[in-house]
């Protein structure tokens, strides 16, 4: 079940009496706990049938007082239990000879008139736990994986679509590249760029220059650009900018770029079925990229491209320190490592 299949269900009121929203990205988890607290009561009815408790300041028994009341003037109640990964969890276990676990023997046989909802976040819940299969049981359990780099690009078309607007392929690998794989951070800067666009119309680079604060000429794809066509003065320019805005510029996000794109680069080598569809699939990229790809194997080949990769993490290591002499600056150590890269 995807979360817009939950969200789904919730709207059309179709609720479970326990649920359990974990994973290492947050996003979703937010997404469907947010909808639960706005939605699921009426303003009316939230004043006496809602509660909200954060895992680190909250005790089980508090969770489980609140959740075996009945609703006032309301058929449900809502209890959402957010930072749940903070909470002190119970024994797990049934066993009297142990000491039952309150909060398992709860979920269980939970109050139908409660919708008792835990937000863990950041990690995935013991799948081998009576708890957690108490809640599969008799509630509902939404697992929120980490997306991987390669399909946020896929992410943010499939977000703004939704909402009625497109996006071109090189505006949201730039997104993408910018932003990382934080999908609530990268929601954020959507929602305030397409303020700015009119539905239906497609989201240029030029909008997300203007409206997410991405230099036009001096960004992670244009140092890409220059490399692949070894542009050396390009290549140069672009890390100058970079070490003048560091904040905007992390060297740590410029690293993950270009291992990236040597990684994905690499494999364009030894791919033997070289049409457009199996070889963006394969590498994972957008159609409209190939190009550059084809241009950039023609000028590094696979020794190459070992001796690069080895080469970024060599001075990913430096610029953290390790082996680099003392008071060089970072853009100093870039400069080297683009002159290796492209001679």
């Amino acid at each position: 079940m995807t979360a817009f299949d939950l969200i789904n269900n919730l709207k059309q009121r179709k609720f479970k009496p326990l649920y359990l929203l974990h994973g290492e990205e947050p996003y979703y988890v937010d997404l469907i706990s947010d909808y639960i607290e706005n939605h699921v009561l009426s303003d009316a009815e939230k004043g006496f049938n809602q509660s909200v408790f954060y895992g680190k300041d909250s005790d089980l028994m508090s969770v489980l007082n609140s959740a075996k009341r009945f609703p006032m003037m309301s058929e449900y109640q809502v209890i959402i239990v957010k930072e749940a990964q903070d909470l002190k969890w119970g024994k797990d276990t049934d066993d009297p000879a142990k000491g039952i676990d309150p909060l398992l023997s709860y979920l269980q046989n939970p109050l139908s008139s409660t919708i008792l909802v835990f937000c863990y976040k950041y990690a995935k819940f013991d799948k081998r736990k009576k708890t957690y299969k108490a809640i599969e049981k008799n509630g509902s359990i939404f697992e929120s994986s980490a997306i991987y780099d390669n399909k946020v690009p896929a992410w943010i078309e499939d977000f703004l679509s939704a909402r009625g607007y497109r996006i071109h392929a090189r505006a949201s690998s730039l997104i993408a590249e910018y932003l990382g794989a934080d999908l609530s951070k990268i929601a954020n800067e959507l929602e305030k760029l397409i303020l700015n666009v009119q539905p239906g119309e497609e989201i240029t680079l030029e909008d997300v220059h203007t409206n997410i604060g991405i230099s036009k000429d001096y960004n992670v794809f244009e140092l890409q650009s220059a490399i692949a066509t070894r542009n050396v003065i390009k290549g140069n320019q672009i890390i100058n900018y970079f070490g003048a805005n560091p904040k905007s510029n992390p060297v740590q996000l410029v690293f993950g770029a270009l291992n990236s794109y040597f990684t994905k680069l690499l494999k364009y080598h030894y791919i033997s079925d070289r049409s457009s569809q199996n070889l963006a699939k394969e590498m994972g990229v957008n159609p409209y990229f190939l190009k550059e790809y084809e241009v950039a194997a023609n000028n590094y080949n696979v020794p190459k491209i070992f001796n690069i990769i080895s080469y970024l993490r060599e001075y990913d290591l430096r610029i953290k320190g390790v082996g680099a002499t003392a008071n060089t600056e970072q853009s100093d150590l870039m400069k080297e490592l683009l002159f290796k890269i492209i001679h």
